[in-house]
């Protein structure tokens, strides 16, 4: 399944004791957890943060949310299984908030 996301962080509240050198640049792990059934009062279905290693789990250490995330898109409806013929749902536009 393709899922299209848009997220949002506050770079401000990155740790960045957890910024790590690599062959191509300077790297952060990030964990989203994404809910697509229901929304936030802002309309997020979820939320990123810092990754945590075993250990950090382990001692129940949290990270601060850093932003949100938002599903925008899902090809869902086109992989699902042939059921019977439904009305078809009214257009809304959805290709206008592409920006290609």
């Amino acid at each position: 399944m393709k899922i299209g996301l848009s997220v949002k962080i506050d770079v401000t509240k990155i740790d960045k004791k957890r910024l790590y050198a690599g062959k191509k640049g300077t790297y952060l792990d990030l964990t989203t957890f994404i809910n697509t059934d229901e929304t936030n009062e802002y309309g997020d279905h979820g939320f990123i943060s810092q990754s945590l290693d075993k250990e950090e789990r382990d001692q129940g250490l949290q990270t601060p949310i850093l932003g949100n995330v938002k599903v925008f898109y899902t090809d869902q409806d086109q992989q699902a299984p042939q059921q019977a013929p439904q009305q078809a749902p009214q257009q809304d536009n959805f290709d206008d908030d592409i920006p290609f």
